[in-house]
């Protein structure tokens, strides 16, 4: 593989937490050397001026769905792989939300060789937790983990046969398998549309108390305590939550929790007029805990930030808001969105980073999200200053259910790299 250097680039480092401008040298799609502000020009291999812009490690999106097999004119490897690369998203850790089920190792091997096929990003694969993410009978665990799954969900089904769960977080405790759970209480957020409160009720829409929200995490960290399990919270979206996380943590819990970016820039007003591509699952909250989420994120009480990127086609979202699907496409509105964070002064580029990147790789034992040497040359150049409008028809994604469609956004992807390769660059 050829030699790749890049110069004069302002350097977003999660490890050391801060940003500094210099350079690096990649190597056999590996990252080999860094070079200080005032390295000289070399004259072997491919250099690029990066003009000071920002150079930071790939996204690793924790949470996408990609709808193979069974509604792939809703999203595919392809469509979501390019979607991924513009937005920086160089290793998608892909849902098994799909029609059936990923639930068996024949499965397992079927999108993992299709997203090879396909996908110019880094493509790792969760499993069902349970058999049809029925909640009856778990998966076997052992076959998927040999076969590449690396965490196991039944995504936003939630289980509610407690003995079940539990057998299953033992189970995986014992093989050190990742259980990715939904905080929530199944029976307070069924029919659900919206968070509860006036606004939910000036607007007639059916709500759900953000402390089902606070249940379900409750159950599900006793749960942990009592089997010793390894658990990640695939969303936390409101203040309530807040302080059971930082208990479980301080007691020394094996426990992760991760946010979408949705949540964390978007709140309960959005939906004002009853726009579907709004509508969410768990339901946008209200301002105040979106600015609690988003101080957890910069404390680092929460660790992970996802796109959740949930494609939903015309006719699935073409309806009214109560009977419309929930969830929207975010890989390429993923760095912009982040951006308000970064430009509201609520959360600065290193969190970011580390929540975007550094954080889903280390929860999941991958050597990506960083710039130490030897690791993985998966990097995103972009400019947190560059403004645009949001179009959803210039998206990649098959689907192009964006609640961020003609909203004016500031950070812009300029190019990809997986392993030194360049994915995509910016017309």
């Amino acid at each position: 593989m050829t030699k790749l250097t890049f110069l004069n680039a302002r350097l977003v480092d999660p490890d050391r937490d801060e940003v500094v401008t210099g350079g690096l040298v990649v190597e056999d799609g590996r990252i080999t050397r860094h070079l200080p502000r005032d390295a000289p020009r070399l004259t072997s291999g491919r250099v690029i001026d990066c003009g000071l812009k920002y150079l930071a490690p790939g996204i690793v999106d924790l949470g996408v769905k990609v709808c193979e097999p069974g509604d792939r004119h809703k999203e595919s490897y392809r469509s979501a792989g390019l979607a991924a690369a513009a937005g920086g998203v160089t290793t998608m850790i892909t849902r098994p939300d799909t029609d059936p089920a990923i639930d068996s190792p024949e499965a397992l091997e079927f999108v993992a060789r299709r997203a090879a096929e396909a996908a110019p990003v880094n493509v790792l694969p969760m499993a069902a937790l349970t058999k049809g993410r029925a909640g009856r009978e778990m998966t076997e665990i052992g076959f998927l983990m040999d076969a590449g799954a690396v965490a196991f969900t039944d995504c936003d089904r939630v289980v509610t046969d407690t003995k079940v769960l539990a057998r299953a977080l033992s189970y995986a405790r014992g093989l050190g398998a990742l259980v990715v759970g939904h905080p929530q209480d199944p029976g307070l957020s069924r029919g659900a549309a919206v968070t509860s409160g006036k606004f939910a009720s000036l607007r007639g829409l059916p709500g759900v108390s953000p402390m089902a929200e606070r249940m379900g995490l409750d159950r599900d960290i006793a749960l942990i305590e009592m089997t010793n399990a390894r658990y990640h919270a695939d969303q936390i979206t409101c203040a309530r939550a807040l302080p059971a996380l930082a208990r479980a943590k301080a007691n020394g819990l094996d426990i992760t929790a991760g946010t979408s970016i949705h949540h964390l820039t978007l709140n309960a007003l959005d939906v004002a007029d009853y726009r579907t591509f709004f509508k969410l699952k768990p339901p946008l909250r209200d301002e105040q805990d979106r600015l609690a989420v988003a101080e957890a994120v910069a404390s680092g009480l929460i660790d992970v930030i996802s796109s959740m990127h949930t494609p939903q086609d015309e006719e699935s979202k073409r309806l009214p808001f109560e009977e419309a699907a929930s969830g929207a496409v975010a890989l390429e509105a993923f760095l912009p969105a982040a951006m308000r964070l970064y430009h509201a002064g609520l959360v600065d580029l290193p969190t970011l980073w580390r929540a975007m990147a550094r954080n889903p790789a280390d929860r999941l034992g991958l050597a990506a999200g960083r710039l130490s040497l030897g690791a993985p040359a998966d990097l995103v150049l972009f400019d947190p200053d560059a403004p645009f409008l949001m179009d959803r028809a210039t998206l990649r994604s098959k689907s192009r259910n964006t609640p961020f469609d003609g909203a004016r956004m500031q950070g812009r992807v300029l190019a990809t790299y997986v392993a030194g390769a360049q994915v995509f660059e910016a017309d």
